[in-house]
């Protein structure tokens, strides 16, 4: 094992496997070796009851395709409308200084803060949620794509210059397509950070969702369900994760050789 040396894929599943593995072993002898109580951590088996009971008897699938919605349904209008403004403001200066001060300083801003306001401006339907999503990525959005599109490189651009190239191929021709795979990495980053605001905007105000089911499993004592619910998060962001990476090495297969 060497710095920055690369594994092999049958290496790296096996490790990432293993991971789970130990971790689950040691969940086990803390549970089951009444180490921890089961009011406060339930155990593999317990939770997998609980959970197997929230599918078929509580419809949880329901709750799951609710919470999904809402997380697709924000991230993607911060994302339409992020993307093309991080792009204008790396490209020209001049759009950068004139929005930059204001979305370094709303970035700062805690999405859960605004739930009050947005249950008084919004109510506690769908929109409410899917705007406290919006709010979450969407400044965190359109800085880091900013950063990446104003970094590229000046040969490049001097080269497209020297070849004729007009402002607007420019854009298009080279810094969207320099900064395209890292654009998607911005992607892929920023939507676990959705679920996060998802599941926060669940827990106040709410009657459908995961982090309404969480709600109620907390005031039962229901730690299986909990730990079930928290987990099915991170299966479907393990997933989307995947499908990010596939998706990104699809679309830009130039962006792994540099």
């Amino acid at each position: 094992m060497r710095p920055l040396q690369p594994v092999g894929a049958r290496l790296r599943i096996a490790l990432g496997v293993s991971f789970f593995v130990l971790f689950t072993a040691a969940w086990s002898f803390a549970t089951f070796g009444g180490f921890v109580t089961r009011t406060f951590l339930a155990d593999p088996l317990t939770m997998l009851r609980d959970g197997w009971e929230l599918l078929t008897v509580y419809g949880f699938l329901g709750d799951i395709g609710i919470t999904i919605a809402r997380v697709v349904g924000g991230f993607l209008m911060a994302a339409v409308l992020a993307v093309p403004l991080g792009v204008l403001m790396g490209a020209y200066k001049p759009i950068e200084a004139f929005f930059e001060p204001f979305v370094s300083f709303a970035r700062y801003l805690p999405a859960s803060a605004f739930i009050p306001l947005l249950i008084l401006w919004a109510g506690i339907g769908e929109l409410q949620k899917v705007l406290v999503i919006f709010i979450g990525t969407f400044f965190q959005i359109v800085l880091m794509v900013m950063v990446v599109v104003g970094n590229t490189r000046r040969d490049l651009v001097e080269a497209a210059y020297t070849l004729g190239a007009s402002d607007r191929s420019l854009v298009n021709r080279v810094l969207l397509p320099n900064s395209g795979p890292e654009i998607a990495e911005i992607l892929r980053l920023v939507l676990g950070w959705a679920w996060t605001y998802v599941i926060v905007a669940e827990l106040i105000g709410a009657s459908s969702g995961i982090g309404h089911m969480i709600t109620d499993s907390q005031s039962l004592l229901a730690t299986g369900q909990i730990i079930f619910g928290i987990i099915v998060i991170g299966l479907i962001g393990l997933v989307t994760d995947f499908a990010f990476k596939f998706g990104n090495r699809s679309l830009f297969p130039w962006g792994l050789i540099r």
